[in-house]
């Protein structure tokens, strides 16, 4: 919903600004300057306060809140037939049975049943990391828990600095409009002797700086923050459910209930049903 909300917030501003009577050839005459010097001083700002690496992630940023969530109701599905199917085995054959799955996963016959998944390193790395651990021997599910609560932490750091970056830039805005209205009102009062004609058209352009910076900080850039928050926390689920799936198992629940666990941990709006799951597992390959 990001153009369209765009489109909304563009139209109800400048469309009724100007059906009101309101003559935006004064907006367009000085928005360059004021743009040039909102703009500019915001992505110094940027610069300044974050890190090359956060800056780099930018980019996808605004792809994420374009496109949403990475994650369908079918990836979910996929996600908890893997556990099943992973859980099932280990069960039946020994943590060792896993070996050779965890270790070459694009080779592994039971991965290679849920390309989406497959093609996720960040998902794959995760399971892969802590099945291999299992299969050496670590199997204390409140150590296991501890570590993966902190490789958690460090995702959610990292995407909610990109997230942050906007939000901080929103926050920023409206001073930095300020900055542009008073740098104009200088301009200004240096020609305090012209008639009140041209006086009234410098004044009007000095206030678009704090117009732009208002309209910018809340109409388009702290929503944009809002936004990737809400984006990555849903991503986080992802990674959530391969958690809470492999502590219920690691703490001796058969597999079925396993993923119940996991299933549960999904947003509403997301989560499979239970005979979704169970409809699926009946037509995957036996392990």
């Amino acid at each position: 919903m990001f153009i369209p909300g765009v489109a909304v917030v563009f139209i109800c501003v400048f469309v009724i600004y100007m059906l009101a009577g309101g003559n935006i050839m004064i907006i367009l005459k000085a928005l360059p300057v004021e743009l040039g010097i909102i703009g500019g001083s915001a992505i110094g700002a940027m610069m300044i306060a974050n890190t090359k690496k956060a800056l780099g992630e930018i980019g996808n940023g605004l792809k994420k809140v374009i496109s949403g969530p990475s994650y369908k109701k079918e990836d979910y599905l996929d996600l908890l037939c893997l556990l099943y199917m992973i859980f099932k085995l280990a069960k039946s054959k020994g943590m060792l049975a896993l070996e050779a799955h965890v270790e070459n996963p694009k080779e592994s016959e039971i991965f290679k049943n849920f390309p989406t998944i497959l093609a996720d390193h960040h998902i794959i790395d995760f399971i892969c990391d802590y099945l291999r651990m299992m299969t050496m021997g670590s199997d204390d599910p409140m150590q296991m828990e501890d570590l993966m609560n902190e490789e958690l932490e460090v995702h959610h750091k990292e995407d909610h600095q990109i997230a942050g970056i906007f939000s901080n830039l929103g926050d920023g805005l409206p001073a930095l409009g300020i900055v542009a209205a008073v740098l104009g009102i200088i301009k200004t009062m240096a020609a305090i002797d012209q008639p009140p004609e041209i006086l009234g058209k410098m004044i009007g352009s000095a206030l678009v700086g704090t117009f732009l910076g208002v309209f910018l900080a809340y109409g388009i850039v702290g929503p944009i923050g809002h936004n990737l928050e809400g984006v990555y926390e849903e991503d986080s689920k992802m990674l959530a459910c391969v958690k809470i799936g492999l502590l219920a198992y690691l703490n001796g629940y058969a597999p079925a209930i396993a993923l119940e666990f996991a299933r549960k941990s999904l947003m509403s709006h997301q989560r499979p049903s239970f005979y979704d799951v169970e409809e699926k597992l009946e037509n995957l390959p036996k392990v």
